[in-house]
């Protein structure tokens, strides 16, 4: 794809800014694949829902347009959800895309106002999130299963991560299924490699992720921990961050790091012996893919978003969510250095071969190609 070359607009998810992606450490990963299309003929730009200082956070990529809010901009409303994007901005663009389908409501009335093409990507299910944090009849539930009905049968393309997202679209949309493609969160394999282990100190163990306890599980991660010979690195913000610096207080083996700039995560995955992700679900975790790509022995959940990525002793340990299995998992792990090395071996290989930056560029290309010739020989909802 060289010539013309293409305008995406890519819609931020609802209330995500740049400094958000900067804040969580995640702004260089987030932003990697629209620099790798540029390469492509591909110009992006980014709609967010920060202030002035994302225009600052632009300087950043240059080669990437960021649309954000000014401080004498109208409020949004039903009518007009991005008053501070310009007309003659989408007017320009050939395709808008969804970063995640919150606030994709956004992207889809522009695409329908301007007669776009669109492409509705989500990196995880809302709805499962929803249904698991709130309940299948909460009101967040039913929002969230609303407007994906809406978004992905207005869509010219469906982007997915897992082939069990496909199939949950599939089976509630069935009309959907045609146009819906399965791209994997991207490792920047080049950046994320095995790097030379350290010896003669206490085994270090990894976890990297949002410090919170409803998705993450992390009070069995530090359960677990008791009473084993091994140092526990947490990275990330989060609502339990107050609580583990407090159990950190009592327990030197215990460190919470806060946010790490994505750039700088290799050097702490390479000093650990092992990833541990204890969560009791999850989408298509780039924490731990990234982890695989380091060739770390990676010791996780055996729960939705996981268990697809994770073939037990070949590519990882899976492991139930109490803290009793995850100790378990941890001591099989760390015992068996030849176990270890083989599922690093073999994890980095997964990686690589399904997850590279390079793969999903293609992926992302070919999609692109299909939204467009779909949109030009059968307009559908999306133009009504």
């Amino acid at each position: 794809m060289s010539d013309p070359r293409l305008n995406l607009v890519l819609f931020f998810t609802r209330g995500v800014s740049l400094r958000t992606w900067h804040e969580a450490g995640m702004f260089s990963r987030e932003v990697a694949v629209y620099e790798r299309l540029a390469e492509h003929d591909v110009r992006t730009t980014f709609v967010t829902y920060g202030d002035e200082s994302d225009g600052e956070a632009a300087e950043r990529i240059p080669g990437i347009r960021v649309c954000h809010r000014r401080a004498d901009d109208p409020p949004p409303s039903p009518d007009n959800p991005i008053p501070w994007v310009p007309d003659d901005l989408l007017a320009a663009a050939d395709f808008f895309k969804t970063n995640q389908t919150r606030g994709a409501d956004a992207a889809l009335a522009a695409a329908r106002r301007f007669g776009k093409p669109f492409i509705a990507r989500c990196g995880y299910m809302w709805s499962q999130v929803a249904i698991s944090q709130h309940g299948n009849d909460s009101d967040a539930a039913r929002e969230a299963v609303a407007v994906e009905a809406e978004v992905f049968s207005a869509a010219d393309r469906v982007i997915v991560t897992t082939e069990a997202m496909r199939q949950d679209v599939a089976g509630r949309l069935p009309s959907v299924e045609p146009r819906v493609r399965v791209v994997p969160n991207y490792v920047d394999t080049d950046r994320f490699c095995p790097g030379h282990a350290c010896g003669g100190r206490r085994r270090r163990l990894c976890f990297v992720g949002r410090l919170n306890q409803d998705e993450k599980n992390l009070r069995a991660l530090v359960a677990a921990i008791d009473g084993l010979d091994v140092e526990l690195d947490l990275i990330g913000n989060g609502p339990l961050r107050d609580e583990l610096l407090q159990a950190a207080a009592r327990d030197p083996r215990l460190h919470v790091l806060g946010s790490v700039p994505n750039e700088h995560l290799p050097e702490h995955l390479r000093a650990a012996d092992a990833f541990v992700l204890p969560s009791f679900y999850e989408g298509h975790p780039k924490a731990l893919l990234e982890a695989m790509a380091c060739g770390l022995p990676v010791i996780t959940t055996n729960v939705p978003g996981v268990r697809e990525l994770i073939q037990n002793g070949h590519t990882g340990w899976l492991c139930d969510t109490d803290a009793e299995s995850l100790r378990a998992g941890i001591q099989a792990v760390l015992s068996d250095a030849a176990l270890a090395d083989r599922m690093g071996v073999n994890a980095r290989r997964y990686v690589v071969e399904h997850c590279s930056l390079s793969r999903v560029i293609e992926l992302e290309l070919a999609i692109y190609r299909e939204a467009l010739s779909h949109a030009r020989r059968s307009p559908h909802a999306v133009l009504a």
